[in-house]
């Protein structure tokens, strides 16, 4: 998908919602455990009730890799039931790779070619040789990682180095890279006061932005700062919405969540 196809989905939805599939077994309904893939039963019931108030959905891999096998063929079915019913849906594996040349070549071919995701999340500290495999994969996107929502972040990233902050180094560094076009970056929700200084460096690049939400971010002062002519930004929740209900009505909580967020950000979007 290209980002020209992706801002045409936000105009039509009214829209920039990506809902994280973090699908935890211990707080999935119960009844949900009955079923031969309890994690594909969640995550479709979710799918169904939400494709049309979001424009991406995000899956953190870690959440299927740690059930092994089984989470591994969770994530492919869901992937390929979205790229199925709902190509007009962006997609991102949250896998947060980032690895020497080789390694992450593999990466890139297990996430953009054999899953068929639109984009990966990339972690930049080893450079560029560890990102631009990622990058050589036409009409996908790797997003990487810039300015995070975790209290973590201000142990490394906003630490100022020739008088610049560390992630600001890793703006303009990456835009030196081979196919640079196909970046995105994260920057955390509660991070929204520095998205003017990002905004300088990377104008018109797309943002993943998560942490509203659960996480407490503002979605008034992401795009107060953020935003772009062209919208540039998909805004993540994931717990706030998947978990909204753990009954039997959870799909249908879930997207009154995910509908309330939609029609803010449609207020937003004609703003």
């Amino acid at each position: 998908m290209t980002t020209a196809q992706l801002t045409d989905q936000i105009q039509k939805k009214q829209s920039f919602l990506c809902i994280g599939l973090d699908v935890d077994l211990n707080k999935i309904p119960t009844h949900l455990l009955k079923e031969d893939d309890p994690i594909f039963a969640f995550n479709k019931a979710i799918i169904d009730a939400t494709h049309h108030l979001c424009v991406a959905y995000k899956p953190n891999t870690a959440f299927y890799e740690a059930y092994g096998l089984k989470g591994w063929k969770a994530l492919e079915k869901t992937i390929d039931y979205i790229n199925e019913k709902h190509p007009e849906i962006f997609t991102i594996a949250d896998a947060k790779r980032g690895d020497i040349g080789n390694t992450s070549r593999m990466y890139a071919k297990a996430f953009l070619e054999d899953l068929a995701f639109d984009s990966v999340t990339v972690a930049p500290y080893m450079g560029k040789d560890s990102v631009e495999p990622f990058l050589e994969f036409k009409d996908k996107h790797t997003i990487l990682l810039a300015l995070t929502s975790n209290q973590g972040a201000f142990d490394f990233q906003t630490k100022t180095i020739e008088d610049k902050e560390v992630y600001k180094h890793v703006l303009e560094t990456s835009k030196t890279w081979d196919n640079a076009q196909n970046l995105m970056y994260v920057v955390g929700a509660t991070k929204a006061e520095f998205l003017s200084d990002i905004r300088k460096i990377i104008p018109e690049a797309f943002l993943l932005v998560p942490g509203v939400g659960a996480q407490g971010g503002s979605l008034s002062e992401v795009c107060k700062y953020g935003m772009t002519k062209s919208v540039g930004l998909l805004v993540n929740s994931s717990r706030g919405i998947i978990y909204a209900s753990n009954s039997e009505d959870f799909a249908q909580s879930a997207a009154k969540k995910a509908q309330a967020l939609q029609e803010q950000m449609a207020v937003e979007l004609k703003a």
